[in-house]
């Protein structure tokens, strides 16, 4: 039975999340729709589940199948399917201990934030619009301690899965009314980047002192932190997968 990698990349506005929900439109539900029409019934794994709203340029999702798929037909008869809102950028078949959840070594995110008093309709789907002034660079130092492997209950909404992860990189940068968030971990948790978010922001406009973020990481405690950026400013850009 094959092992097949599909890379996908959403946009999350019309959709619950990526995981399938009673009731509600989601993207793995969607997914798994399409690909019935050509597999028959399959069971996907994703790399990272995204929350409603969120979106994604570099999803990875893996299945196994009861019969071997021409990978370019099955690539065209998804996006055939799927197009506008869901891409999928290749089809290939991978080896039998390929998951993309649990072969997965990193996952990389990308906040936007547009900084200006006036919003910017060509990204309001795609970026928080915050109208008030932004120190990016005291936020860029702020987040610089969540580097290392800590306990991020602070940050992450569910305490009944593993707080624990570890952050490689973190940085704040702006490019003119644009103030970006990169992060790349091990694994996330629940809301984690969309907590960071909200805490730097605070440091950002001056309600916070600027280690803040150092102590809000712990206390170990989600009633520290600041709550969570809205959702429609979040893409997972990429997941690291070992070899």
């Amino acid at each position: 039975m094959p092992t097949y990698r599909l890379d996908i990349a959403y946009d999350g506005s019309g959709f619950h999340g990526y995981a399938t929900q009673p009731k509600v439109r989601t993207i793995q539900a969607v997914l798994e729709d399409a690909l019935f029409r050509i597999t028959g019934e399959v069971e996907t794994a994703v790399a990272g589940r995204t929350d409603k709203g969120v979106h994604a340029s570099g999803q990875v999702v893996s299945f196994r199948c009861g019969s071997e798929l021409d990978e370019r037909r099955a690539l065209r008869s998804l996006n055939r399917q799927l197009a506008p809102e869901i891409a999928v950028l290749s089809v290939a078949t991978v080896s039998d201990d390929f998951h993309a959840r649990f072969s997965a070594t990193g996952r990389r995110y990308l906040y936007r934030i547009v900084n200006r008093l006036a919003a910017d309709p060509f990204l309001a789907a795609y970026a928080w619009h915050y109208r008030h002034a932004l120190d990016e660079e005291v936020m860029n130092a702020a987040v610089q301690p969540l580097v290392g492997e800590h306990d991020f209950a602070s940050f992450c909404k569910r305490s009944d899965q593993p707080t624990v992860r570890v952050v490689r990189r973190v940085q704040w940068s702006r490019g003119g009314d644009l103030v970006e968030l990169e992060i790349e971990a091990s694994a996330f948790c629940h809301q984690m980047v969309r907590s960071v978010v909200a805490a730097s922001v605070e440091v950002g406009r001056g309600k916070l002192p600027a280690d803040a973020l150092g102590s809000i990481l712990a206390a170990r405690d989600r009633a520290a932190g600041r709550g969570a950026a809205p959702p429609q400013g979040l893409t997972l850009v990429g997941v690291e997968y070992a070899g």
